[in-house]
């Protein structure tokens, strides 16, 4: 993929970096699915940032700390879908993908109106491995 800015050089981004980011929301879903709050705040970088809709969670252990509350709570018995729609890269080793996706009810294959998002992920290569630096969510349908 070549991304480019009026002004800015063509940037290169290898096939694997590509997939990686795009593979990105699915290790997100395979965390949730398995209800694995750790696994979940391991796709976050350290100091990664994770911001829903009247929620504010700064880095791995407060991101785990919240989502396993969560998952023995009102999140339990759910999954969560989220679909790139868009993906692009700042650099080499930056991007940001654009989803749509929500929480799944138990029995549910698409998320209700109450509960689809378009979520907006910055990705960033660390160790060579591609991570989230940030997630927000809003909601999809007007209240």
């Amino acid at each position: 993929m070549t991304a480019q800015t009026t002004d800015a050089p063509i940037i290169e981004i290898s096939d694997e970096d590509k997939a990686a980011v795009a593979a990105v929301p699915g290790r997100i879903v395979a965390a949730w699915a398995a209800h694995d709050a750790q696994a979940f705040a391991d796709v976050f970088t350290p100091d990664g940032t994770m911001i829903l809709p009247g929620v504010f969670q700064q880095g791995q252990e407060a991101i785990a700390g919240f989502m396993a509350e969560a998952f023995t709570g009102p999140l339990k018995g759910t999954r969560v879908t989220g679909t790139p729609v868009d993906i692009r890269f700042a650099d080499a080793e930056s991007g940001i993908l654009i989803t749509r996706g929500g929480i799944l009810a138990p029995g549910q294959s698409e998320p209700s109106p109450e509960r689809a998002v378009h979520g907006s992920w910055v990705v960033v290569k660390r160790g060579g491995g591609w991570h989230l630096a940030a997630y927000q969510n809003t909601p999809l349908h007007a209240a």
